[in-house]
């Protein structure tokens, strides 16, 4: 019977799973492992959390789907899960499998040395690190941003007037897109107009996707006028 697989991939920052530092690196590994050893990935999940977390949502429904498939959490290496050895030893006391990449052959007693070795790597690079501040503090280096000062003291309301403007046009000129839609394709509902929306590659003013809640927003909170479907809240 072939081996089935749940893959899960942790990058720790937005601009890492943005950009796919690190994620393609991960994928790389899970390939080459089925490549070698065979078995099939079911579903895969993919995590922007610190390992440091132990309440990470992706990582929750992985083991969580694992568990019902019958399968084994497969991730390219043993940091991707984390580097605390209660949070390895309780999936193992779940029943929880898992795979690594790059350690293929370990069994599930020497994971938990290796976890073991990992959590005490964790504490001593926070060690390392306070130790360094301190010899840096002692040697009369400024620590921190020396301009955080002078930026908490400083006069924003210009540069939020600006955001708020800039927001505003943005809105005006997304709803004379979706008035567009309604009266020459006949949309109807918040889904259809962000499909519509996403179909045409425009995004928020943020540069996200359009999203229901985004579309049910701008119809709660931009003053349009009696005759707009969106004032008469027939888009949800």
């Amino acid at each position: 019977m072939k081996q089935r697989y749940v893959a899960y991939y942790r990058v720790s920052t937005q601009k890492q799973g943005q950009s796919g530092l690190g994620l393609d690196a991960q994928r790389q590994a899970v390939d080459e492992y089925l490549s070698q050893y065979g078995g099939e990935v079911i579903d895969e999940f993919v995590e922007i959390e610190s390992g440091k977390r132990a309440d990470r949502p992706e990582f929750t429904k992985a083991t969580d789907y694992a568990e019902l498939a019958n399968a084994s959490v497969l991730v390219a290496k043993l940091d991707r899960l984390s580097r605390d050895l209660h949070f390895i030893t309780s999936l193992q006391k779940r029943g929880i499998r898992f795979k690594l990449c790059d350690l293929p052959e370990i069994d599930q007693l020497t994971i938990h040395i290796l976890a073991a070795m990992a959590e005490h790597e964790a504490r001593m690079i926070s060690v390392r690190t306070k130790q360094a501040l301190q010899v840096a503090k002692a040697r009369g280096v400024v620590l921190g941003n020396p301009l955080l000062e002078a930026q908490r003291n400083c006069d924003v309301s210009a540069a939020n007037t600006h955001r708020v403007r800039k927001q505003q046009q943005w809105q005006t000129k997304i709803l004379k897109v979706i008035a567009h839609l309604e009266d020459t394709e006949g949309l109807t509902t918040c889904q259809a107009i962000a499909n519509a929306l996403n179909d045409r590659e425009l995004t928020t003013a943020r540069g996200a996707k359009f999203s229901v809640a985004i579309i049910s927003r701008l119809r709660r909170n931009t003053k349009m006028s009696p005759s707009s479907t969106v004032a008469k809240g027939k888009l949800c």
